[in-house]
């Protein structure tokens, strides 16, 4: 199994992550008695805080490797230099260098020796998933669909998608060109046709970066230099206002390398992404609950949908968010939900309906223990104190 990661202010939400993450290969190790690892590609960004993070987990009965991505220099969007030579920047600053995308997981697994330590103990293939995915999981029926193809050939790639929604329409999906799957992101569809990409009539799925990849054939396509991905430029702006260009490339871009590669519609459940303290806020719930290392959503949830969150600004950070709820409240018969200002919420809280909750700029909300909102509004300066 694989993750990729991400930015470091999440340091605390991977440590929820990595929790969850080794939670699953101890179920499959056990059940089977097999020797299922956990595979973190970090960035020079967060490889120091994984390592930390990771002596928490020495002895569980799963094996934990890491290895680090490439890291690329910025290039000036103007002069197309690189911005080191033209702000005068140490090599070792953070304005120097990126990551450039998941896609460099091929190369820098191989790289760094443990694709090849990998294929010596027998194993055959690796999921990939995106570490921020709740709902990633290894599924043993897709398993078997990759190794029993009916022709006797050997399925190299499968990618998971979903059906999409409204909230999917910047999701990249899957074409067929040339006769090969191919995954179109946004960034590569020109403006004009923008619009027609996030349709959900034309493109009714999307990737959800859930991957199961042969290691054999990660090594062939490294060795014989065929991995071809499409470069993504991404402009950014650094702090000082320079804009500079990243090149990147998507792990998904390479299906169209492998042979017999497949995309198989999946269950919405095995896309499950944290990327906010809203999303978080809705696996940390009782909508929720773990089972063997995947999240399930409760059966006393009369709708199989999410409730929409939205929280503000002052729940980004995730420290300051875990400090904001002395326990998280009961969101089963929650439909909607926004907080903005500097809202707490004490033990017991229970969310009904749509709950909309506005503290204004100087004021506080404290809802107390044991409230039960339901289909209201809060706003000024107040504590609730009928239940």
């Amino acid at each position: 199994m694989a993750f990729c990661s991400c930015s470091t202010r999440w340091t605390k939400l991977y440590d929820i992550r990595y929790c969850h993450s080794t939670v699953l290969p101890q179920h499959l190790n056990k059940t089977y008695n097999t020797d299922v690892p956990l595979v973190l590609m970090n960035s020079f960004n967060t490889d120091e805080d994984t390592k930390k993070i990771l002596q928490k987990y020495t002895h569980h009965r799963v094996k934990i490797h890491t290895f680090n991505q490439s890291r690329y220099p910025r290039v000036n969007k103007e002069s197309f230099l690189p911005v080191a030579t033209e702000l005068g920047l140490t090599g070792q600053s953070a304005e120097v260098w990126y990551p450039p995308g998941h896609g460099d997981i091929y190369a820098s697994f191989y790289n760094s020796g443990l694709l090849d330590q990998l294929i010596a103990q027998g194993k055959e293939y690796i999921f990939v998933s995106n570490i921020d995915n709740l709902g990633a999981t290894v599924d043993l029926h897709i398993l078997q669909q990759l190794v029993s193809q009916p022709n006797g050939k050997r399925c190299e790639f499968i990618m998971e998608v979903t059906d999409k929604t409204r909230a999917d329409v910047k999701g990249g999906t899957l074409i067929e060109y040339e006769g090969k799957l191919r995954l179109l992101e946004i960034a590569q569809v020109p403006k004009a046709h923008v619009d027609e990409f996030k349709s959900v009539s034309k493109f009714k799925i999307f990737n959800t970066n859930n991957l199961w990849i042969s290691l054999g054939a990660i090594k062939r396509l490294q060795e014989q230099n065929a991995m071809d991905m499409e470069i993504i430029v991404n402009p950014k702006t650094l702090e000082g206002g320079q804009n500079v260009i990243q090149l990147e490339t998507a792990v998904g871009a390479a299906i169209k390398c492998f042979d017999n590669a497949m995309g198989i519609n999946v269950p919405r459940s095995r896309f499950l992404p944290v990327k906010t303290t809203s999303d978080l806020l809705l696996v940390m719930s009782n909508l929720y609950s773990l089972d063997a290392g995947s999240l399930t959503m409760s059966s006393r949830r009369e709708f199989p949908t999410t409730p929409h969150v939205k929280l503000g600004s002052s729940f980004n950070n995730v420290q300051e968010y875990l400090t904001r709820f002395e326990s998280i409240p009961d969101m089963l018969e929650l439909d909607h939900l926004t907080v903005s200002g500097d809202v707490t919420f004490g033990k017991h809280v229970s969310l009904k309906g749509t709950v909309i909750i506005i503290a204004n700029h100087g004021d506080r909300i404290d809802i107390p223990a044991g409230s039960q909102l339901e289909n209201k509004i809060v706003s000024g300066n107040l504590r609730i104190l009928d239940h």
